[in-house]
């Protein structure tokens, strides 16, 4: 896949397939966390992006997204469903049909976006079970859990908006 280096919102789609933390060492337990963001999830954060980038068209079109960023276009539907589902786009059909954003950019967060595409942005490590109430397993799931808490707040502070550099 083929992205412009040039491109604001590819560079802060937060990687494609993946970002890393790395350098996390919390009580000696792990060196590094690596969290995966789906490639869909990468995806429909470069869709809302395009979407508002084009918002003064009314609606833009789905064939010009899966254009711009060489996504097939069935697979980038499903996504685009799944963004009107969770109200942060609007689909048009018919002939002059097409997406727009449901609410302003600086409304919309990467954690909407996460979750409506993957679902609830939740720990599901579960070591101290795995680990039959040792103690490690226990810290581990600590340090996980802070984890998540710190990338949601992270994902909920960060707006498209920001990412494409707008106030409004």
């Amino acid at each position: 896949m083929a992205f412009d280096s040039t491109n604001t919102l590819a560079k802060s789609a937060l990687g494609i397939d993946n970002m890393a933390w790395s350098g996390t060492n919390v009580n000696g337990l792990f060196k590094e966390i690596d969290m995966k963001i789906s490639r869909s999830t990468g995806y429909a954060v470069l869709a809302v992006g395009y979407i508002a980038q084009h918002k003064d068209k009314g609606v833009v079109l789905s064939q010009d997204v899966a254009k711009a960023f060489e996504i097939p276009l069935e697979y980038l539907l499903k996504i685009l469903q799944q963004l009107v589902r969770a109200n942060i786009l609007h689909s048009k059909r018919g002939p002059r049909g097409g997406f727009s954003l449901a609410k302003p950019v600086n409304k919309i967060t990467l954690l909407e976006i996460i979750e409506a595409v993957d679902g609830p942005f939740t720990s599901q490590f579960s070591l101290a079970v795995q680990g039959k109430g040792s103690k490690l397993g226990a810290q581990a799931d600590k340090v996980y859990q802070r984890a998540i808490e710190q990338a949601r707040a992270v994902f909920a502070k960060s707006t498209i908006g920001e990412l494409l550099g707008s106030r409004k």
